[in-house]
């Protein structure tokens, strides 16, 4: 909006004005006013969840130091959203139509997980849709996404083309009716594993600013053809504008991490996690970097496939465990390792990966 206003109206009546053209200023200012919006917002929406008695449920089976937790509002998610999209498409440039596509991912996978928070709520317990619903809905919206970026104008590689880190050269196109499934997994897959993450205080929305700041630098430089050229990574201009919803998703998780700091005052529930998640996979797959996702995110990665294999074993063995309490973070919490020290390790291991994730931008 502030784009199409002061850019293309105004600015030829007031020259500053020609600092909306520019990505960076944008982005910039896109993610310090979700930051804003999300420390402002935040008392108020604290407030609304605690009347509707929007409180966290905890399972009894679980962790004795998260009873205390019950009663937190949750379903914070609305917040994170309504910071980040208000930002965003305030900042953007409307007529991009891969903003549309992560826009509507975003939304349609909070969608589902509103849903889910809503169930479990009214049911006063931790069963909210069922496996086979939150499936059916996420791979119904993934597939649509899918199919619109493997037609989407994509600069000097194929749109069903897959870029590999570290390798050059190897850059194989799928056929249509192969890329459009890898898309729905990798874009289901990542909303699944935020919701996984999302189990201790600051822990995924802080994973989730990692991945989606990478993502950010990666639009960027995806976009710019002088740099995209030197760095031998695909150009593709539209994805300048994915820059500022990353940097807009930034801005409000670090102010949901104001009131989600330990001892969190709000958890942002199924609600924020899956569109999180579903946001982070739609750019990673506009960005031409899905197979980076496993490398940037590879806390989200290994949090589903503790998950994964605890299931699988217990079923195997007829009870038996491989880690103490699965998702892994709650595997460290239960051998006695404080929530906020876990949660901070955490944090300091996706860092590392954040800078892996950069280094294959020379390393190729």
């Amino acid at each position: 909006m502030l784009y199409h206003l002061l850019y293309e109206q105004l600015q030829p009546y007031f020259s500053p004005f020609r600092l909306f053209q520019q990505i960076t200023f944008r982005a910039i200012y896109a993610a310090v006013l979700a930051f804003v919006l999300a420390l402002v917002l935040g008392p108020r929406v604290i407030r609304w969840l605690q009347r509707l008695r929007f409180g966290q449920y905890v399972r009894r089976e679980g962790l004795e130091s998260h009873y205390k937790k019950e009663g937190t509002p949750t379903m914070g998610g609305v917040l994170i959203l309504a910071a980040w999209l208000g930002s965003a498409l305030l900042f953007v440039r409307w007529t991009n139509p891969l903003v549309w596509i992560a826009v509507g991912a975003t939304i349609w996978f909070g969608l589902i997980g509103f849903l889910d928070d809503w169930q479990k709520i009214r049911k006063g317990r931790s069963l909210g849709l069922t496996g086979k619903q939150k499936l059916l809905l996420q791979f119904s919206g993934a597939a649509v996404i899918a199919w619109l970026l493997a037609h989407q104008e994509t600069g000097n590689i194929a749109p069903t083309a897959l870029v590999f880190p570290f390798f050059k050269f190897l850059k194989p196109e799928l056929p249509v009716w192969l890329y459009v499934p890898f898309v729905m997994v990798i874009i289901v897959g990542a909303a699944n594993a935020v919701n996984f993450t999302d189990g201790q205080d600051g822990l995924a929305i802080v994973s989730a600013n990692y991945v989606a700041g990478t993502f950010g630098v990666f639009a960027y430089l995806t976009s710019h053809a002088l740099i995209a050229d030197y760095l031998d990574i695909p150009h593709i201009p539209e994805t300048g504008e994915l820059t500022i919803f990353c940097t807009a998703l930034v801005g409000a998780g670090l102010g949901f991490l104001w009131w989600n700091a330990y001892p969190a005052e709000v958890f942002m529930g199924d609600t924020g996690s899956m569109a999180l998640g579903g946001a982070i996979g739609t750019v990673a797959v506009a960005t031409k970097q899905e197979l980076l996702l496993p490398i940037v995110g590879g806390i989200f990665v290994v949090e589903t496939l503790s998950v994964i294999l605890q299931v699988w074993y217990f079923r195997r063995t007829g009870g038996k465990r491989i880690f103490r309490m699965a998702p892994l973070h709650h595997h460290f919490e239960k051998g006695g390792i404080p929530e906020p020290k876990v949660t901070v390790r955490f944090w300091i291991v996706g860092f590392v990966l954040v800078l892996i994730a950069l280094s294959t931008l020379k390393l190729r």
